[in-house]
C-alpha cells in the first residue's frame, strides 16, 4: 500500500468520525436516552431573593435571626438604634402640642372678637335710635318755635342734642368697622396656627414613620440565605442586613436546542429530577422560555450552525405542591429538568412521579 493511500485512508477515518460525531450530537440534542419525545437540560435549584435593607442610615442595634432560619412575612428579622429619632420624636410632638395651642389661642381670640362686634352693634342701634329720636325732637322744637309756641332756645338745644347723636352713631359704626378688622386678623391668625399644627403634626408623623422603618420586617415569607451585616455596625441609607430566598418562587433554570424548544411552550409540564434525590420526580411547570438564543455563532448562516443555538428555559415549582416538598427542594441543588416534545407520548416510566409518603 502506498504511502498516500495511508495518508487518504486515515484522513477519511478521521472525517468519518467527526461526521458520526456530529450526528450523534444533533441526535441527542432533541432526543433524550428517555425517548426520542423526551428532551432535557442540566441546571440548579434557584428561587428569588429578597435584600432587607435600612431606609436610613444609622446603628444596627441587633439582627434576630440566622441564616438558614424560615421566617414568615412581617416577622421582626433585624432592628436600628433610634434614639436620635425618639429624641425628635419628643422635640416635634412638643412643637406640635405648642401648635395646636396656638390654634386654641387664636380661635378663642376670634371668639372674643365676635363677641365684641355683637356687643357694638347693640350699641350702635342704640345710638342709631338716639338718633332717631333726636331727629323727631329737633323737628317738633323747630315747627313750634316758627309758630312762637317754644323759646328758640329749645329748638338749638334739641340740634345740640341731634349732632350728638349723629356723632354717638358714627363712634359706633367705627368701633364695629374696628371690631371686624380685628376679627379678620383673628381669624387670620387661626388659619396660620392651624397650618402651624399641620405641619408640626406631619413631623412627627415622618418621625414615627422612621422609627418604624427601624424595625426591618420580613417582606415575605423565605428562609434567610445570608447575614450581610452584623449588630454595630453602622450602614448608609439602603444598606443591606439580610439577604431572603423566597421558597414559594422556585425553579430550575436549563438549556435546550433550538430544535427542542420550538416544540415546547409556556405551561407545559416538566419532571425535574434532583442529584441529591434521584430516586423522586418532581412535577412542574414551564413559566420563562427566552426569545434570545445563547452560545449563539458569530455568524448563522448553514442549518450545521443553527444547531449549536440553545435557549434558557425556567421550569418552576407550583408553590402549593412546594410546601410538600420543603425538605427535598433547597436552593443551589443541581438536577436535571424533562419537557416533552412529542405531547402524544407518554412520560417514560423512569419519570412517573413518586408519590409522597
Amino acid at each position: 500500500m502506498s504511502t498516500n493511500w495511508k495518508k487518504w485512508a486515515i484522513r477519511l477515518a478521521i472525517a468519518a468520525v467527526a461526521i458520526a460525531a456530529v450526528l450523534t450530537l444533533r441526535y441527542y440534542l432533541t432526543r433524550d436516552p428517555l425517548g426520542e419525545g423526551i428532551a432535557s437540560g442540566n441546571g440548579r435549584i434557584e428561587a428569588t431573593e429578597v435584600d432587607v435593607a435600612a431606609k436610613a442610615p444609622g446603628r444596627i442595634r441587633d439582627i434576630l435571626v440566622d441564616e438558614g432560619d424560615e421566617v414568615k412575612a412581617g416577622q421582626l428579622l433585624a432592628t436600628m438604634d433610634v434614639d436620635t429619632l425618639e429624641a425628635q420624636h419628643a422635640q416635634t410632638s412638643a412643637q406640635s402640642e405648642a401648635a395646636r395651642s396656638s390654634v386654641r389661642s387664636a380661635q378663642m381670640q376670634v371668639a372674643q372678637a365676635l363677641s365684641q362686634r355683637a356687643a357694638a352693634l347693640a350699641q350702635l342701634r342704640q345710638r342709631q335710635a338716639d338718633l332717631a329720636t333726636a331727629r323727631q325732637h329737633l323737628g317738633r322744637s323747630t315747627a313750634l318755635a316758627a309758630e312762637g309756641a317754644t323759646p328758640r332756645q329749645e329748638q338749638e338745644d334739641d340740634h345740640a342734642r341731634l349732632q350728638a347723636a349723629q356723632a354717638g352713631v358714627d363712634a359706633a359704626q367705627a368701633q364695629v368697622a374696628a371690631i371686624d378688622a380685628a376679627i379678620a386678623t383673628a381669624r387670620a391668625q387661626a388659619s396660620g396656627a392651624q397650618a402651624n399644627a399641620q405641619a408640626a403634626s406631619a413631623l412627627v408623623r415622618q418621625v414615627e414613620t422612621n422609627i418604624n422603618d427601624a424595625a426591618l420586617r420580613a417582606p415575605r415569607a423565605g428562609r434567610v440565605q445570608y447575614r450581610i451585616a452584623e449588630p454595630g455596625e453602622v450602614i448608609g441609607a439602603g444598606g443591606k442586613v439580610l439577604n431572603l430566598i423566597d421558597l414559594t418562587d422556585v425553579y430550575l433554570t436549563f438549556f435546550l436546542p433550538e430544535q427542542a424548544v420550538g416544540r415546547v411552550g409556556l405551561g407545559d409540564e416538566a419532571r425535574l429530577v434532583l442529584d441529591a434525590a434521584p430516586d423522586r420526580v418532581i412535577p412542574a411547570r414551564i413559566t420563562f422560555i427566552a426569545d434570545v438564543a445563547q452560545f449563539t455563532p458569530k455568524t448563522v448562516e448553514t442549518k450545521d450552525e443553527r444547531q449549536k443555538l440553545m435557549f434558557r428555559v425556567r421550569a418552576s415549582i407550583d408553590p402549593k405542591l412546594l410546601a410538600r416538598y420543603r425538605n427535598v427542594v433547597k436552593s443551589g441543588m443541581p438536577g436535571m429538568a424533562y419537557v416533552r416534545i412529542d405531547r402524544s407520548k407518554a412520560w417514560p416510566a423512569q419519570l412517573a412521579l413518586t408519590p409522597l409518603k
